[in-house]
């Protein structure tokens, strides 16, 4: 063997060594990017994380405010339509008992008008149409229509007679 070398083996070395060096690279350029990679997926399942919890956060308080801004409307709005809904319930209630109230007083005085009506019938029946009257200090009685006595004065067809002070 000879210990000279020719440009082939020196050639045929360095391929082989270049090799044997971008083997070594290559693996641990695999290695880094893996290792980057995991790193990279941490950090953005971490992001992730990290955003849904701060949407879930935002979402929650979006909805109690949302919440806030419809009750505060629905519980106005029910207390004025109790408020009206109650305050025409007592002014109908109140209307239609004064009505009611109305309506039996007028019957009331429908029948104590026809029992005076009666009265003044029987009054006029048991007095034979006889009436008195004042006037002027003087006192008088008008006697039914037709009656044969001399008046002093006559007045619708009946004839008065003076009634004496004493």
């Amino acid at each position: 063997m000879s210990e000279t070398s020719s440009p082939g083996d020196l050639t045929s070395r360095l391929r082989s060594r270049l090799e044997a060096d971008r083997r070594q690279i290559e693996d641990a350029a695999a290695r880094e990017l893996a290792r980057l990679g995991e790193n990279l997926n941490a950090v953005a399942s971490g992001a992730l994380r990290s955003i849904e919890a701060d949407t879930e956060k935002a979402t929650a308080r979006m909805r109690e405010l949302l919440m806030r801004a419809w009750l505060r409307p629905l519980i106005v709005g029910m207390s004025l339509f109790l408020g009206i809904s109650g305050g025409s319930w007592g002014t109908m209630h109140w209307l239609s008992r004064s009505i009611q109230d109305r309506i039996e007083t007028l019957e009331e005085l429908d029948v104590r008008t026809g029992w005076a009506r009666a009265m003044l019938a029987e009054i006029e029946e048991t007095t034979w149409g006889v009436e008195l009257m004042e006037s002027s200090g003087e006192r008088w009685v008008s006697l039914p229509a037709g009656t044969p006595v001399r008046p002093a004065f006559t007045m619708d067809g009946r004839p008065y007679l003076k009634l004496s002070r004493e």
